[in-house]
């Protein structure tokens, strides 16, 4: 059961705004759509950049886990996201191969998906997505 591909790299942004038009007008990449995921606390805003997507994220609060990386490490890439099949199964795997996760269910995410994300404590420092896409994506 292996990583399909990388699905899409996830950078924290204070503005959603000035983000996109980074991305867009100045770097050229396409601009997808924008969404609210209440289950994560953030506005996330999808580019396409050709081979790969980013996702821009926005807190929505300064509670948010977004709020509080940008606070802490101020803004910039925040997690890799892995495209898998039977998230649930995947869990179970990759804990049995010595991995923490910080959600052993999955929860709702953009575009209809489920993610679970893997602990950076055991990732090398490298905040990591298991992403199963929904029938939205």
């Amino acid at each position: 059961m292996n990583m399909k591909k990388v699905d899409h790299i996830g950078i924290a942004v204070a503005s959603l705004d000035e983000s996109i038009s980074l991305y867009t007008e100045q770097l050229g990449m396409t601009y997808v759509k924008t969404e609210l995921v209440k289950s994560q606390g953030v506005n996330v805003a999808f580019i396409d950049a050709g081979n790969i997507k980013i996702e821009l994220l926005e807190p929505t609060s300064p509670d948010s886990p977004i709020a509080k990386f940008i606070a802490s490490r101020g803004q910039g890439i925040h997690h890799i996201a892995y495209s898998v099949e039977h998230i649930e199964a995947r869990i179970a795997d990759i804990k049995k191969r010595g991995i923490q996760m910080i959600n052993e269910i999955p929860k709702p995410g953009a575009g209809g998906a489920q993610v679970a994300f893997m602990h950076p404590k055991s990732t090398g420092g490298v905040l990591m997505e298991l992403c199963e896409k929904g029938e939205e994506s």
